[in-house]
């Protein structure tokens, strides 16, 4: 029972900061930066304050779909952000190249991140169906439901190790925007706002990863 209380309330907290980030982001979206520049600008100017130029920064359809592609070596900006002069605009492009510049930069958690990526992408395909199968067949294959919890803890640990990657690419963000002078004392809160809310995404997703495994693990004990 309280797991399921936890999880609800994981739940509801997800949907309002989702509504808290589409709010900030429409609202940051109106303001438009001092010296009106487009989000594509701020993140080329972004990589070549850092030396990194052989990143690319393109378009990609799209709301809040921006990310920051290693293999590839482009920074893709959603059409609310690629052409878009807003303080919104801004904090979005530079927190995508801040994961340009983690990757230059051999950025720990990021190597071990991307570590990961392959086993959790394989995890990720099956663990559903691994989980669902341990369940049915728990009293026959007990051994099964294990296997499955093993797999989604990957994607759990993933999400955890996600956080300081997003965290770290947002302080870097917010201290180059200040440093280069994008955004000014009125602007930066703004910004840091934005991506502040961006951040509980992120945190609010681990800990709703974490409060499943936890019960898969329950149902496992019980059984």
């Amino acid at each position: 029972m309280n797991i399921w209380i936890i999880m609800i309330a994981i739940m509801v907290v997800s949907v309002i900061v989702q509504q808290m980030l589409q709010s900030r982001f429409n609202k940051y979206s109106q303001v438009g930066l001092p010296n009106g520049m487009s989000g594509a600008e701020v993140a080329q100017k972004m990589l070549r304050d850092h030396g990194i130029y052989d990143v690319k920064v393109v378009p990609t359809r799209g709301m809040l779909t921006d990310h920051f592609n290693p293999e590839t070596k482009t920074v893709a900006l959603s059409e609310g952000v690629y052409a878009s002069r807003s303080v919104a605009a801004a904090a979005v492009a530079a927190h995508e190249c801040g994961h340009a510049v983690q990757h230059a930069m051999g950025y720990a958690p990021v190597r071990m991140r991307s570590a990961l990526v392959p086993a959790v992408s394989f995890a990720s395909n099956i663990v559903q169906w691994v989980l669902l199968a341990g369940v049915i067949f728990i009293n026959i294959f007990p051994s099964l439901i294990w296997i499955g919890i093993g797999l989604f803890a990957l994607t759990t640990i993933f999400s955890f190790v996600t956080l300081p990657v997003e965290i770290n690419a947002s302080s870097r963000a917010i201290t180059w925007l200040t440093q280069a002078g994008i955004t000014d004392g009125q602007t930066r809160p703004m910004a840091i706002d934005a991506l502040k809310w961006a951040a509980y995404t992120y945190v609010v997703a681990a800990l709703g990863s974490l409060a499943t495994l936890l019960y898969y693990i329950g149902m496992a004990r019980r059984d």
